[in-house]
């Protein structure tokens, strides 16, 4: 058996669409109207086609769940968060936070309530805490990473 991905039911697909380029900068790899496929990885499905297909009632359909999230990772995380603080109806979760591992997050929803994360990569965390002079066995203790992975980035640390 092979997972190919997620579904998420959204209201309206155009606006749903829109978001999904706009913010996250996903390509449409398929669109069949009431079904999109991103080439990220996920697709988008009209509320009433979906509640058809898996024959339930729409109503049944509930939004806001908080229980699942889309992960996006960014390399520029600092310019991603300028960008969407200009753009007009992101409701966050919470601003910019940094986990105890050193990788740095930003949660919000998407029109639908469905909670998006985007956060920087570990590699760009290694590079962060490389680039301020912590050793690889530092890095690697407060990343949680094995030291190979953090000695991938020792070359690229000023990158």
């Amino acid at each position: 058996m092979k997972f190919v991905c997620p579904l998420i039911v959204v209201e309206d697909v155009h606006v749903s669409r829109q978001f999904y380029e706009k913010v996250l900068n996903q390509r449409v790899k398929f669109d069949f109207g009431e079904n999109i496929v991103f080439e990220g990885g996920f697709s988008i499905q009209k509320k009433h086609h979906f509640a058809r297909m898996i024959n339930i009632n729409k109503d049944n359909i509930k939004q806001n769940s908080n229980n699942f999230e889309l992960y996006f990772e960014e390399e520029d995380l600092d310019s991603f968060i300028e960008k969407s603080k200009g753009i007009e109806g992101i409701v966050y979760v919470h601003d910019l936070l940094e986990h105890s591992w050193g990788q740095r997050v930003v949660r919000f929803y998407d029109p639908d309530r469905n909670l998006i994360e985007v956060g920087e990569s570990m590699g760009s965390v290694v590079k962060r805490f490389l680039s301020q002079g912590l050793s690889v066995e530092e890095t690697a203790e407060r990343t949680q990473h094995p030291v190979e992975f953090v000695q991938q980035f020792v070359s690229q640390e000023t990158v």
